[in-house]
């Protein structure tokens, strides 16, 4: 309680009033740039929320998966604010674990959040997480090298002309790799470029009757591509490289290309992060003419668990966190450049933006590209581009990324890795009762 001093009839005598109650909001999240910047400025939050303080759990994304699945399942209430994948969102809310945004506040403008990206964090056309950034994948190149070698890249790159130069710009002896693409193993390192290259192939994870599809001749196709081409022109080690190990191969100039996610655009382009920022070009992710690019689509969002006692404060700071002025924010202590992608129409007809961010454009043509509805060329059963929505993927997909690194380590062939993948798969999808 606190104390005032008051008056009654000439004689001072204390007066007891409540005190502000203060909330504690725990937000588990993942270690990454932007949400590390978003914990730096996270007393401009407070300032105008005195009665909130904000308690970090950062975790490696890994990690963070597994402690947010395992907190939300068991009801385990230790955080308040969840960081979660577009993945989690439509299978959390149909099971009733996530709160609906319906209180972020009249000027937070929902009808401005990128179609594609809104549809990805809703269910039943209710908003269940909201996005602080997303992202599709594009190529990036080196535009020095593909001059060099008398290349023109254009907007919309076949596979066979992306083979081609990734060979032609090569030099081993010189320490340069003509492409750098994702090995590591995992459902959202790996299998999140093999799943978008496959979908371009005209491959599928499962057909209509949920029968896993690795015995196909468009799998085939795709993994023996993938693993000749990084043989031919790709780095040594690759199968251990995921995103930051081919983030810092680009910026130090030992890669051609590289196909990989948007967002890595503006660290690329970064002259205190890349030695080759001034040499970067963009174009979509490429295609082998059937109508589909191999780009993906993700958003990285924050959620409330249901049963949370702090939903009220959790919102508040949602609506701060993923919000036009947040974005305003990040660019007057950064620059326009550095503002999180990937969520907002109004980023994308900003002229500050567009200016300071060459990327932008080819970014936002990448999200639209990406279609989590209709994410293959033949029919099947699944949402997600590069990943099946059903609970079960997580662990399936990280099986099969597990045999396919070991297929580009070479301690496997293609068809004993496709093999083993069409068996996990078939294994777990009758364990769970898809197929008989």
């Amino acid at each position: 309680m606190k104390h005032i001093l008051g008056a009654v009839c000439g004689a001072s005598v204390l007066l007891a009033v409540p005190a502000m109650a203060e909330t504690t909001l725990t937000i588990a999240t993942v270690n990454n740039g932007d949400m590390i910047r978003m914990q730096g400025l996270t007393s401009e939050f407070t300032k105008k929320n005195p009665d909130i303080t904000v308690k970090w759990v950062t975790l490696e994304e890994n990690v963070l998966r597994q402690r947010v699945t395992t907190d939300i399942a068991t009801k385990g209430g230790q955080f308040d604010v969840l960081t979660i994948g577009t993945y989690e969102v439509p299978i959390w809310a149909k099971k009733g674990w996530l709160v609906p945004l319906a209180n972020l506040g009249a000027d937070y403008d929902v009808g401005d959040l990128l179609p594609k990206i809104r549809d990805a964090v809703s269910a039943d056309g209710k908003l269940y997480a909201a996005p602080f950034y997303g992202e599709s994948s594009m190529v990036m190149y080196r535009t020095d090298l593909f001059d060099k070698a008398g290349l023109k890249m254009p907007e919309k790159p076949t596979w066979d002309f992306v083979i081609d130069a990734a060979k032609k710009i090569t030099d081993k002896n010189g320490g340069i790799y003509g492409i750098c693409l994702r090995g590591k193993a995992g459902w959202g390192e790996n299998m999140a470029f093999l799943s978008a290259m496959a979908n371009s192939y005209g491959a599928r994870w499962f057909d209509e009757k949920w029968e896993p599809q690795f015995n196909t001749p468009e799998w085939k196709t795709t993994l023996t591509t993938y693993v000749n081409l990084m043989k031919d022109a790709g780095p040594p080690g690759a199968s251990s490289n995921g995103f930051n190990e081919n983030l810092a191969l680009f910026n130090a100039g030992k890669c051609g290309m590289w196909i990989d996610a948007t967002v890595a655009a503006s660290f690329v382009t970064n002259p205190k992060d890349s030695k080759v920022a001034d040499k970067v070009g963009f174009a979509l992710a490429p295609n082998t003419g059937l109508g589909k690019n191999a780009n993906w689509l993700w958003a990285w969002n924050l959620a409330i668990p249901a049963g949370s006692k702090k939903t009220e404060a959790a919102e508040k700071f949602i609506a701060w966190a993923t919000s036009k002025d947040y974005t305003k924010l990040v660019a007057s202590k950064e620059g326009w450049a550095n503002v999180p992608p990937g969520t907002r129409t109004s980023l994308y007809t900003n002229p500050e933006y567009l200016k300071a961010a060459p990327f932008a454009k080819m970014t936002l043509a990448s999200i639209d590209a990406a279609d989590p509805n209709k994410p293959t060329v033949k029919p099947v059963p699944y949402v997600g581009v590069q990943y099946a929505a059903i609970p079960e993927f997580q662990g399936i997909g990280t099986q099969v990324g597990q045999q396919f690194s070991a297929a580009l380590a070479g301690s496997m062939t293609v068809d004993a890795a496709l093999a083993a993948a069409q068996s996990a798969t078939e294994r777990e999808m009758k364990r769970a009762g898809y197929i008989k």
